[in-house]
């Protein structure tokens, strides 16, 4: 008889996928939104789309929602902290942009990351309920990638590292 996982053991589990680190962006309402991410991922070329899974419970999630566009920031790993503060529950909402250099994106006003590897902004073309999860689908609207080489920001082991 096979014993059905538990949380905990998928969630060791799954610490041994090394994952980039993103920070995901919305604007709705007065507020910015941010959160440090890893599950995401390209879905397709033609035509270029985006997923981003966000838990439902997150104020993040209706923000996205609401907002139907959105922007990815990838993070090289001299901006560990901004991820770290980025991924802190319960940060307050008004002004948690505040100390993170930004700009806005020209296709849709969300906020982007300064510095960062590469940006995307999107637009929200699909919803799929997932679990404790949302999975957010976005046309891409907009890349730029950045022509620095700082290091890729990776998330392994419940931690963060480099790879080059």
């Amino acid at each position: 008889m096979i014993t059905p996982p538990t949380s905990d053991a998928f969630r060791h589990a799954m610490s041994r996928f090394a994952t980039g680190v993103a920070v995901v962006s919305t604007t709705a309402g007065p507020h910015d939104h941010a959160m440090t991410a890893n599950s995401l991922t390209s879905v397709s070329l033609d035509p270029m789309l985006m997923l981003v899974c966000v838990e439902r419970d997150a104020r993040f999630h209706d923000a996205v929602i609401e907002a139907g566009v959105w922007g990815i920031s990838f993070l090289g790993h001299s901006q560990r902290s901004l991820a770290g503060w980025l991924s802190t529950p319960g940060r307050p909402l008004p002004g948690q942009l505040d100390r993170v250099p930004h700009h806005r994106g020209e296709a849709t006003g969300v906020p982007l990351i300064d510095d960062a590897l590469a940006t995307i902004e999107c637009r929200t073309s699909a919803v799929h309920a997932a679990g404790d999860h949302s999975i957010v689908v976005g046309e891409v609207l907009s890349v730029s990638a950045a022509a620095h080489a700082d290091e890729a920001l990776i998330y392994y082991r419940s931690g963060y590292g480099a790879v080059t």
